[in-house]
């Protein structure tokens, strides 16, 4: 004779499998449409870890010690006020710069994918490593300006990727991003030139097309080299009414 407690326990069980099938069908459905993944390592992602999972974020190549003036990695941290040996022997147009992350894997693969791969997914990650950032900055920021791109460039490519990693600090922050500031000049890629002919490829390359009523522009760019681009683009600024120049990149290449 069955008893009814055994009845209730199996049909409990059968409920309980149903609603585990369930579940797993939903999930698939639901990574199916719309995955949420660390962009890096492909982990399903909780809503409290943005778009890169907890251990890739420990793993990235993050700066400990830096110049505050161009972000170029020291061995030790430096005294208030007191710069690296190259901004010393040549002062650096901009106020501060910040780089969180060294131009490194998983860091360079993820920004070649993002510019050149068209892989969109990595800007909002990036953004997201930006935003953290911002409190490191001044506090006195009125706009942003992302590193144009030549026009047959940006027609070529479909985007700027320094436009896509402003986007989320223009929405945070309620800063008005440039537009009036263009690239004249379509330059050669600066990846593998040396710091002499960087230079000289981007003498001049920008223009701002009006005058520029700002106290402190924000440079938004994807990567820090030399730090040309930025001075180039912090010289137009300048000439064009902008008090002051700050820098901030997703990583410092060494």
């Amino acid at each position: 004779m069955v008893r009814a407690d055994d009845c209730d326990m199996r049909h409990l069980a059968i409920v309980r499998a149903a609603f585990v099938r369930a579940t797993g069908v939903l999930r698939q459905l639901d990574d199916a449409i719309m995955p949420l993944r660390c962009v890096f390592c492909g982990t399903r992602l909780r809503q409290t870890e943005g778009r890169i999972c907890g251990g890739c974020n420990r793993d990235l190549p993050w700066i400990g010690n830096a110049c505050a003036r161009c972000a170029e990695p020291v061995a030790v941290e430096l005294p208030s006020a007191v710069h690296c040996a190259a901004c010393q022997k040549r002062e650096p147009l901009v106020e501060m710069t910040v780089t969180p992350l060294l131009y490194e894997f998983p860091v360079d693969a993820g920004l070649k994918a993002l510019k050149f791969g068209r892989r969109l997914y990595y800007a909002p990650a990036f953004g997201e490593l930006l935003l953290a950032q911002m409190p490191r900055l001044p506090r006195d920021l009125d706009a942003l300006l992302p590193v144009p791109l030549h026009w047959r460039r940006q027609a070529f490519r479909g985007f700027n990727q320094a436009v896509e990693l402003c986007k989320p600090l223009a929405r945070r922050h309620g800063l008005p991003i440039i537009r009036s500031v263009v690239r004249r000049r379509a330059t050669p890629y600066q990846s593998g030139l040396t710091a002499v002919l960087r230079r000289k490829n981007l003498r001049r390359a920008f223009v701002a097309r009006n005058r520029l009523l700002f106290r402190h522009v924000l440079i938004v760019d994807d990567v820090v080299t030399t730090g040309e681009t930025t001075r180039q683009l912090a010289a137009t600024l300048i000439e064009s009414g902008v008090r002051k120049v700050s820098v901030l990149a997703v990583a410092r290449a060494v």
